[in-house]
């Protein structure tokens, strides 16, 4: 409920600064995203919409305009959006793998597999091996492994992509554990971590 109040609360302050400024795009960013973290998710799509005709520049790093439009099951245009941000993020393992997941649920596993694209230099361990995973080149075990090396943080990463990974499979049972667990058990200060509560939200796993 506290979180509920401050989205809320946060929504209103960006809904003040848009009624001033009209014509700013970082505040329809901030809103959808807002927008997005309260389970909102096409008022979400409509401000990145909006911040884009403002300034068609920013197609490419709209990255949370992709999540949303997996949420809205709009998987082609978010596949289209997270191509779109690889080509100033190449090596941004999230975005290739949000990729799979929309191509996953048009086209099936294994051609989302076959479309996987490469990512060499990702920083991040966890996400390295998360790609592994959906590459098919290490087990779920090797993903909560380095994961729980990595304490909260690679703790909820590694259960988060898990979750993900097997809703891609349509085994919605273990999807449900991974990313209940995500949300409930490794609260970071993330957008993903909000992402984890909002799926939990839309797929009714109280």
């Amino acid at each position: 409920m506290f979180l509920t109040n401050s989205l809320e609360n946060q929504l209103q302050r960006w809904n003040d600064i848009i009624r001033n400024q009209p014509q700013n795009p970082n505040a329809y960013i901030r809103r959808g995203m807002i927008h997005f973290q309260l389970a909102k998710i096409d008022e979400s799509i409509k401000d990145f919409d909006t911040a884009e005709k403002i300034d068609p520049r920013l197609k490419p790093y709209l990255w949370q305009r992709g999540l949303s439009y997996y949420y809205a099951e709009k998987f082609a245009e978010g596949a289209e959006q997270f191509e779109i941000d690889l080509t100033v993020n190449a090596q941004d393992v999230e975005e290739t793998v949000w990729r799979y997941l929309c191509i996953a649920r048009i086209n099936g596993v294994e051609k989302a597999r076959n479309s996987l694209l490469t990512v060499r230099n990702d920083p991040r361990r966890i996400m390295r091996s998360v790609y592994d995973l959906y590459a098919g080149n290490c087990t779920t075990d090797d993903v909560l492994n380095v994961g729980q090396s990595e304490g909260v943080k690679g703790n909820f990463y590694s259960h988060l992509y898990l979750g993900l990974y097997y809703e891609a499979e349509n085994n919605w049972e273990l999807s449900q554990d991974y990313i209940v667990k995500a949300a409930d058990d490794y609260k970071i200060d993330d957008y993903m971590w909000y992402l984890a509560q909002v799926h939990k939200t839309l797929r009714q796993w109280s």
